[in-house]
């Protein structure tokens, strides 16, 4: 669901090497190819512009990304809540219907016939975006929202270096000093949570039951930040082969992931009657549907988004804006989910935003960089997914 690069963590050339190659996300065109056409109309230029702006994919995934973490939280935070694989086959199957309605209706028309090789060689990516969203939830239903979005963070450190070794990638000192500032928000976060859960109870049973429910959420949360990086990672790479555009990677994305998700429902979790009632109570019913429905809706943009953002950005700028969003969406916590609010918490938002900004600025200084302890600078990362897709 999401990807991004355009100066973070670059895909080009390895220090050294003097490379000039392009980022391998952004198409090349031999001359025998037919470039894009451009939009007709008095709008066709700007709109051209927009397609291929960083700054408007940024902007798009994160508004998207605010929208889907707070009705997700809303979704899966019934105390009796379980049928987590059930939501996310819904969120699926609305955004693969939706997706289908629009190619009818001509709005995406660059969306191609399925195609069952290319769905065959996407499969292991929709796999890893199964487990990146469903112990994205399991994390959501046992954290709250400042907290989870805290610990996202990190997933940039394991992407970093997934690109150092994978792709040829290089860090700054400055962005290491950022990494640092991450580590440092989620240690504060966490023991401002577990502080507060402590003094939020009376009985020592109690605080057993609160520590554990964090525990619970932290070990769900360290699950999601490796399938995280697993699947941006593994997109990065599969992706320069399939010439997929946005409307490709959404579609596949969704559709392959459907019956996976049933499948896993109808195993793994308690269809009766009873636990039914429960997860969808009859006060809170007809609002928890079009939380499920408005998710699946709100997908649709992320997925979108996220591509879009892969093509003209970079995964660890993805990854940094995700971490600079945590600003709005953990103010959306505290307002919308009684998140408590204490001195410790408040640091640690702040001290994970100003990560997001050293970050961000390390990127403007990006003159002289400092390749991360382990690299394999034999060849630009261009160079070796040209070989790839060759012996593929």
């Amino acid at each position: 669901m999401a990807n991004k690069r355009n100066e973070d963590i670059e895909l080009g050339p390895v220090e050294g090497r003097g490379s000039t190659d392009k980022d391998p996300f952004l198409a090349r065109r031999s001359s025998s190819q037919p470039t894009r056409p451009q939009a007709a109309g008095p709008f066709g230029g700007y709109f051209d512009k927009i397609d291929h702006s960083p700054g408007a994919s940024i902007l798009a995934y994160c508004l998207s990304s605010i929208s889907m973490t707070v009705v997700n939280k809303y979704v899966v935070s019934g105390s009796e809540w379980n049928l987590n694989f059930f939501y996310l086959a819904v969120q699926s199957l609305v955004c693969t219907a939706a997706i289908l309605i629009c190619k009818q209706l001509g709005m995406f028309q660059n969306l191609a016939p399925f195609d069952s090789t290319k769905a065959k060689k996407w499969f292991p990516i929709s796999l890893l975006l199964v487990g990146m969203i469903y112990t994205s939830t399991k994390a959501l239903q046992f954290l709250s929202v400042p907290v989870y979005t805290i610990f996202k963070n990190l997933t940039i450190i394991v992407i970093a270096y997934g690109e150092v070794l994978w792709f040829g990638g290089s860090v700054t000192p400055m962005a290491l000093l950022s990494f640092g500032l991450m580590v440092l928000s989620s240690v504060i976060a966490a023991w401002a949570d577990i502080q507060a859960a402590v003094e939020g109870v009376g009985h020592s049973a109690e605080a057993t039951d609160a520590i554990s429910t964090l525990n619970a959420g932290y070990a769900w949360m360290g699950m999601n930040v490796f399938c995280t990086a697993a699947y941006v990672l593994g997109m990065r790479k599969v992706i320069k082969k399939m010439n997929f555009k946005d409307y490709d990677t959404m579609f596949y994305n969704n559709l392959l992931t459907i019956p996976v998700l049933i499948v896993f429902s109808l195993l793994f979790e308690d269809w009766s009657n009873d636990n039914l009632i429960k997860n969808f109570p009859v006060e809170s019913r007809n609002s928890l549907f079009i939380g499920m429905i408005y998710s699946g809706l709100a997908a649709i943009f992320i997925s979108y988004c996220s591509a879009w953002c892969i093509r003209v950005t970079s995964s660890t700028t993805y990854s940094m804006v995700g971490a600079l969003n945590k600003l709005p969406i953990a103010v959306s916590g505290l307002i919308f989910f009684d998140a408590p609010v204490t001195f410790g918490s408040v640091t640690a938002i702040f001290v994970g935003f100003v990560s997001g900004l050293v970050f961000a600025w390390s990127k403007t200084r990006q003159k002289v960089s400092q390749i991360l302890p382990t690299s394999q600078p034999t060849m630009s990362a261009s160079a070796a997914s040209n070989r790839d897709a060759a012996n593929a």
